[in-house]
């Protein structure tokens, strides 16, 4: 696409949170039983070419699209505004900014209303929605619990070759940033930015791009990480963990990366920090820290660094991917990552608390 600012003078719709992913799968089988019957999500509806399903906490339709198509990709990274004014103020600020759209007043999957899909300056499909279709929270439904239950969908990542470029793109569409990492002369490698009070709807990762690292899903506690560990392993499925189980330095939070059958890469997640006052302060990471990707435990394997999903286009076929031109992390951090000490000579604990936002 083109364009030539990455920021509209129009107002931005004001988006609430990440709300659903759709990925296009090869086998809807395969990708069937490893979600609904190893991870556990919810079926909200189907078709023999469509997966709907949703996370136990959700009271909206779905959370997470699986369609067959002829290959893995994303479709859309959909997020929910306020009113249906949002989303005519999503469609402005996109075409203010010489993106191509697509509006359906039925919505592009079940169970959403009006809606509109665009190609953003970055080349990611992004959805905006407010409207949408009701369903039983199972939150009570403790009958229907397993021991590693998945809650609610927390977050995406997404890979981009010019990070402060991806920044200050989504700051201009009302996203706050938590964390990020740097390196002493001022170069960002990656940066975590929220519209719901956790610590990221989504994080801009520097590398080949457009491409989505993964999608997240939290869990309550530690433990349930850990029977889907156990569950994976008794399955003679271990091979699907990529990564972990572990402590992030970065959010703090508990993790396990998990790849399906396409090779679209799943986090599970748990234990974030509050981040929803003004004066919340910025985290920063030094890029040779090796405590902010793991706070204790083994190195982080290449694949994870190098590896990603495609995005389509709005017509259904795939992006381009454009190399990063600037210093990749995985250049910088390869082999040091996942031991529980920090740079040689640091007396700050590798991170510092920067100005509020």
């Amino acid at each position: 696409m083109t364009t030539t600012t990455l920021t509209a003078t129009l107002p931005p719709p004001d988006i609430l949170r990440c709300a659903y992913m759709e990925m296009q799968v090869t086998d809807l089988k395969k990708s069937r039983e490893f979600y609904v019957d190893i991870l556990g999500l919810h079926v909200t509806a189907e078709d023999d070419k469509t997966l709907y399903l949703r996370a136990m906490e959700e009271f909206i339709h779905h959370n997470l699209v699986l369609r067959e198509g002829p290959v893995a990709a994303v479709a859309a990274f959909a997020y929910r505004v306020r009113s249906p004014q949002d989303v005519d103020r999503a469609e402005a600020y996109f075409q203010a900014l010489g993106c191509k759209t697509e509006r359906r007043t039925n919505g592009f999957v079940r169970g959403i209303g009006d809606a509109v899909r665009v190609e953003d300056p970055l080349g990611f499909p992004y959805e905006f929605f407010c409207e949408v279709q009701h369903v039983e929270r199972l939150a009570w439904r403790y009958e229907l619990y397993t021991p590693g239950s998945l809650v609610r969908l927390d977050h995406f990542n997404q890979i981009t070759p010019d990070v402060p470029l991806a920044v200050a793109y989504i700051q201009g569409l009302g996203f706050r940033v938590t964390e990020d990492i740097r390196d002493a002369s001022g170069v960002v490698y990656a940066a975590w930015v929220r519209r719901k009070s956790t610590v990221h709807d989504t994080a801009m990762t520097g590398g080949a791009g457009p491409r989505m690292h993964h999608i997240a899903f939290a869990t309550h506690e530690k433990h349930n990480i850990l029977a889907i560990c156990d569950k994976l392993g008794a399955l003679r499925r271990s091979d699907a963990i990529e990564r972990g189980p572990g402590r992030h330095g970065v959010s703090n939070a508990f993790y396990l990366y998990i790849r399906d059958p396409d090779g679209h890469r799943i986090e599970i997640y748990t234990q974030d920090y509050y981040t929803g006052d003004p004066d919340n302060p910025l985290v920063s990471w030094d890029v040779h820290d090796n405590q902010r990707r793991d706070w204790w435990g083994n190195p982080v394997v290449p694949s994870w660094y190098s590896e990603g999903s495609r995005v389509l286009r709005l017509d259904g076929t795939p992006q381009p991917v454009v190399e990063r031109s600037d210093p990749s992390e995985m250049a910088v951090t390869i082999g040091a990552d996942g031991f529980s000490y920090t740079r040689k000579g640091d007396t700050d604990q590798g991170f510092k608390l920067g100005n509020t936002l």
